[in-house]
């Protein structure tokens, strides 16, 4: 059957290429479906534990994705009319962005003082051009002084400030966040020509969900180029032929168009993960048509026509490639065991891609190969005879070489409880990406965008005003107040203390908490009949006043302290605190410190799995158990040395690496699959020894491997060129992998082949 079809691609070329072009324009309508995640909600499933507790914090609570604007006059000063003028504008042009619900400012602060028995409520800062030096000065001293401000929206020497506009997106059309961002940027440099002598920085959430599209945008416009000009370059040098690079080329293209335009189609997503996928689908594409076409060019230069060198090289690489598809697809596919969306869908946009690549390099290439035109060349005997003398060293020196090996293995293997799990989504983007340096002079400035919320509870209804909820909740933000890392708290009993105080003709010695339950309670809703349309409580009191939120704003701290964090509050939660006030942290730090540990653990379920599945494909392929178990070796020491030398020169692994075993395992046994293939076809065909079996794999197959594993650790190093941490960190790890993979596969290999062998014919 598989004669019938090559014979029929060889000798009816132009029919077989209408036939692709046909198909693949037909997949590529799916392109009128292209959307683009920009949530960082994406990376964690509906399932996810600390999603569903994010979520549930959310809607008992108005939502707190934000824009934060910091606002750094040149002179360190922030108390000065013209300051304080430009503070007064943004923060009335705030409530204009789309989707605002709540926009706080050191102007707009609701300061509450007493007047007689009355509650006056009013904004901190009012035309503040009008305002004299000594008026400026005790605003000044109040702001400095107020806890839910220092460190939030001030910073305590009064040299930089921000302005917190809350953003409810509806979340009905995909580019909400990047309108707003549009808004806010357009809106800050206006009134930076206003005011030259302030520097203006954006940062938030909402900024930080406008810039994934961002970094997708980039690599599409900077890597996809980059990558194809080295595949083309790498082809034509190393192929020696034109029309093989040509060739290469087009199949690359249409595999990439075919699979993103079916993957559409099906409805499929792009994010800043799967922006990947073309890099990937390029690379796999060019090692199935190398292999082709090296065998092509051979038989070409051996004399014979195009239709018979084609129809032989499909008949010794069909096996190979196909098995090396199939391994592929299954380590793709184990990404489905990752607890991050996105990474599930890079597995399958990637094993369909690997599909189509494959299919492409069985049909349209070699019918094409009938229409370019290849010449008989000289045949060049100094790479023959590099790859065979590589050959005789390994045979003449296989004990010292697994001695050597397998010793590095083990050494690496140690080296890789070195790396420790951190996962900071602010350092996703690198400094490129104004949002980063932004944020990163945020939190160096005034505050952090790392925030963990506690919703804690109360004993029922109104339970908030009870004097031992608020004494204990006082105490919950006194001990975080103590903690490493943590800039600020924002509790609801900052407020009350404060109101207490006021309403006791604002003596200082009252700035404490009321002792009576109907005292607490009637503070609030003298507070609340006071504030603005806009600016309630809502934000920290639920609508049974039953629960409140508590923000604790972390600087920029590792996963592990994240975490650490988190179980010290909850074990001092469990010794200070009656259980009915028990509460779990949560908020977008807490959920990507966590995802990174759960990923690793699901990875090394699906990892393990694909390698049970790739070993099983192997044993039968091969028809031996001893090459099958053999092959295991070379297939898992590339990851291993990967991830030990990762240990000793980088340390850390992150969201992105946790799935590169995965992404690997399949690719890597590309290399093997091709040369146990001509080793199992010398042995059995021509009856060689086991060392010239292995002689004659290295001779055959030799140029291939090293041509693809080139040209995908070519690949994989553009992907590490990304501003994009998730995938230049995946870049870099894989492509060491997959050059690792090759040294094993040309040493460690053969020099097992030659242990375990016939020692009688070696």
């Amino acid at each position: 059957m598989l004669l019938t079809l090559f014979n029929r691609v060889v000798y009816w070329p132009k029919t077989t290429i209408l036939l692709t072009l046909i198909i693949i324009a037909a997949m590529a309508t799916g392109f009128s479906h292209f959307a683009f995640k920009n949530d960082y909600r994406m990376f964690f499933s509906k399932e996810n534990p600390q999603l569903q507790a994010f979520e549930s914090i959310q809607k008992v609570y108005s939502k707190n994705d934000n824009v934060l604007i910091v606002i750094a006059p040149k002179n360190k000063q922030v108390f000065t009319p013209e300051t304080l003028n430009s503070i007064e504008k943004l923060t009335k042009e705030s409530w204009q962005i789309p989707y605002s619900s709540r926009v706080d400012s050191i102007t707009n602060y609701q300061h509450t003082a007493a007047d007689e028995d009355d509650l006056l409520v009013e904004d901190l800062i009012e035309n503040a051009l009008e305002l004299s030096p000594e008026t400026i000065e005790i605003k000044k001293q109040i702001a400095l002084k107020e806890p839910l401000l220092i460190h939030r929206l001030i910073n305590p020497d009064a040299s930089v400030t921000g302005i917190n506009i809350t953003i409810n997106l509806p979340e009905k059309q995909p580019d909400e966040v990047v309108q707003v961002k549009n808004f806010v940027r357009k809106m800050v440099a206006n009134i930076q020509k206003e005011n030259s002598d302030i520097e203006v920085y954006v940062t938030g959430l909402v900024i930080m969900n406008a810039t994934f599209p961002e970094a997708g945008e980039k690599d599409s416009k900077q890597l996809y180029p980059l990558m194809l000009l080295l595949i083309l370059i790498v082809s034509a040098v190393m192929l020696r032929s034109f029309s093989g690079m040509l060739s290469t080329a087009i199949v690359i293209v249409l595999s990439v168009v075919g699979c993103l335009g079916l993957v559409f189609h099906i409805g499929i997503v792009m994010s800043p993960p799967t922006s990947a996928v073309p890099v990937v689908i390029m690379t796999i594409a060019v090692a199935d048509c190398v292999h082709i076409l090296v065998t092509f060019i051979q038989q070409v230069n051996r004399g014979k026509n195009k239709a018979e060198a084609m129809l032989e090289s499909l008949r010794v690489n069909i096996g190979p490639i196909f098995l090396t598809t199939l391994t592929t697809v299954v380590g793709f596919l184990s990404l489905n065991f990752s607890d991050a969306p996105p990474y599930r869908e890079l597995g399958n946009m990637t094993a369909i891609g690997v599909i189509v690549a494959f299919l492409l390099s069985i049909t349209f290439l070699p019918a094409l190969s009938q229409l370019l035109p290849y010449k008989p060349r000289k045949h060049s005997e100094s790479s023959t005879k590099l790859i065979d003398s590589l050959a005789n060293f390994v045979i003449d020196h296989y004990r010292a070489i697994l001695l050597l090996m397998g010793g590095l293995v083990v050494f690496l293997a140690f080296m890789i409880p070195r790396n420790e799990l951190n996962d900071e989504f602010l350092k996703y983007f690198d400094k490129s990406f104004s949002f980063r340096t932004d944020t990163d002079f945020a939190i160096e400035n005034l505050t952090g965008i790392y925030m963990m919320d506690f919703s804690v509870p109360a004993k029922g209804d109104n339970g908030i005003s009870d004097p031992e909820y608020l004494e204990n909740l006082a105490k919950f933000a006194k001990w975080f107040e103590t903690q490493p890392g943590v800039l600020h708290v924002n509790v609801y009993t900052d407020i009350m203390k404060r109101l207490n105080k006021s309403l006791h003709g604002d003596d200082p010695s009252y700035y404490r908490l009321p002792t009576e339950r109907d005292l607490a309670a009637q503070y609030l809703l003298l507070y609340e009949f006071s504030l603005p349309y806009g600016l309630d409580l809502t934000n920290q009191i639920n609508l049974k006043k039953s629960s409140t939120r508590m923000t604790v704003s972390i600087s920029s701290v590792s996963t592990k302290r994240m975490i650490e964090m988190e179980h010290q509050a909850r074990a001092w939660q469990e010794k200070n605190l009656p259980q009915y006030m028990w509460s779990e942290g949560t908020g977008p730090g807490l959920m990507f410190a966590h995802i990174g540990q759960r990923n690793i653990r699901f990875m090394l379920e699906g990892t393990a799995i694909a390698l049970v599945l790739i070993s099983g494909i192997l044993l039968i392929a091969l028809r031996s158990v001893k090459l099958g178990l053999i092959s295991l070796i070379p297939n898992l020491a590339p990851a291993i040395m990967a991830f030990g030398i990762w240990g000793l020169i980088v340390g850390q692994i992150g969201l992105a690496l946790s799935v590169v075993t995965a992404l690997t395992l399949g690719i890597v046994v590309d290399d093997t699959v091709h040369f146990l293939s001509k080793y199992l076809r010398a042995k059995r065909e021509k009856d060689l020894s086991t060392a010239d079996a292995i002689r004659y794999s290295f001779h055959t197959v030799g140029r291939a491997l090293i041509i693809t594993s080139v040209v995908l650790v070519l690949g994989f190093l553009v992907l590490a060129t990304s501003h994009f941490k998730l995938n230049s960190g995946m870049g870099q790890l894989t492509a060491m992998v997959i050059g690792i993979a090759l040294v094993a596969d040309f040493l460690l290999l053969p020099a097992l082949l030659v242990f375990f062998g016939d020692k009688k014919n070696a």
